[in-house]
């Protein structure tokens, strides 16, 4: 089972739209997972028209709309694997024991916020993910997403993308 985990789109706020090269991809995956801020509902729109499946969670930039529309937490299960996906995970200290605390039952966690990429395992607890922003990179260099397979009740190919550049407005 191919995904495409993103995050933190904040459009028309930080882009006018999606990169082309996640928009391909989407249509590569099995399952997209967005975990939150998506700031407006045409974003949701267009990933729930050109996803075969697609979860999704609202994020502290989601308005009533998207929150009428998506959970605060998601859950799934992918290739054999458990999911949670939540926008703010907290702080990066101490966020694997928070998380392990949190999410007991669930083998990976795809989270937000930050825009900056993660992957660590929580000692006794789930694989934590954050794919970054398609976006907005903030102090990070590149805006990123991430893809990965899951089956047979494993997580591999986990690769973090780098998006070209966007020129100036």
């Amino acid at each position: 089972m191919r995904l495409l985990l993103t995050s933190d789109t904040h459009l028309p706020k930080r882009a006018r739209e999606l990169p082309g090269e996640l928009l391909e991809r989407v249509a590569e995956a099995d399952v997209v997972v967005h975990a939150g801020d998506w700031v407006d509902t045409a974003t949701l729109d267009l990933l729930e028209a050109r996803s075969r499946r697609l979860i999704g969670v609202y994020g502290n930039n989601d308005g009533p709309e998207l929150r009428a529309r998506l959970p605060a937490t998601a859950y799934a299960e992918l290739g054999g694997l458990r999911f949670a996906v939540v926008h703010e995970t907290g702080g990066r200290q101490g966020r694997e024991r928070r998380c392990a605390q949190r999410f007991p039952d669930v083998d990976v966690l795809v989270f937000g916020h930050s825009h900056i990429p993660w992957d660590t395992r929580a000692e006794g607890g789930p694989r934590l993910l954050n794919p970054g922003s398609p976006t907005d990179r903030r102090r990070e260099p590149y805006c990123t997403y991430m893809t990965a397979e899951a089956a047979d009740g494993r997580l591999s190919g986990v690769v973090l993308h780098r998006l070209p550049r966007r020129a100036p407005s």
